[in-house]
């Protein structure tokens, strides 16, 4: 909607011949003023193009449901996901705890645990690893869909992620 009403409002700013001789991309600073107040008057004869009257839209309220749907899930799965009992490393009675799932031959995933074992040498860090195959019903239940995939009890992460961000985490 919004590329169909920039095109109309381009259409009717520039007008149909002339648009054909004018590159936009590349005006002088007196065409782009130009143009700026042409889209102005435009956009002042057609307000519903430009809601003034209504705040932008809260990020947080944009996914606030999906939020709520993930961390719900989260708490369902928390003794799949980070029982001392299953495997891993790290203290088993440690402040923070990661799950990590993997795959076989996945070498981001292998970069990923040497990563949290590191982290977990000098962090208070226990780290469950699991085998999406091994646990496929699980990372389903969690919608996970790629590896490596990190999860904390209050979030979750997918993709390789450098230690120094992981420790921005591990800080929160």
């Amino acid at each position: 909607m919004k590329r169909v009403a920039g095109a109309a409002l381009l259409a009717a700013c520039c007008g149909g011949p002339s648009l054909a001789e004018t590159d936009v991309l590349n005006l002088t600073p007196a065409e782009r003023a130009i143009l700026g107040q042409e889209i102005r008057a435009v956009l002042l004869t057609v307000p519903q193009l430009l809601p003034l009257d209504r705040p932008p839209p809260d990020a947080a309220d944009l996914y606030a449901e999906a939020i709520d749907s993930d961390l719900a899930r989260l708490r369902a799965h928390r003794e799949a996901l980070f029982s001392p009992a299953l495997p891993g490393f790290g203290p088993e009675n440690a402040a923070r705890t990661i799950a990590l799932f993997t795959r076989a031959n996945c070498p981001d995933c292998a970069l990923s645990e040497a990563d949290l074992r590191a982290l977990a040498e000098t962090h208070d860090l226990r780290v469950t690893l699991l085998d999406m195959e091994e646990n496929s019903a699980l990372a389903a239940a969690l919608q996970l869909d790629m590896a490596p995939s990190y999860v904390f009890p209050d979030q979750m992460l997918r993709g390789h992620i450098p230690p120094i961000v992981l420790e921005r985490y591990l800080a929160e």
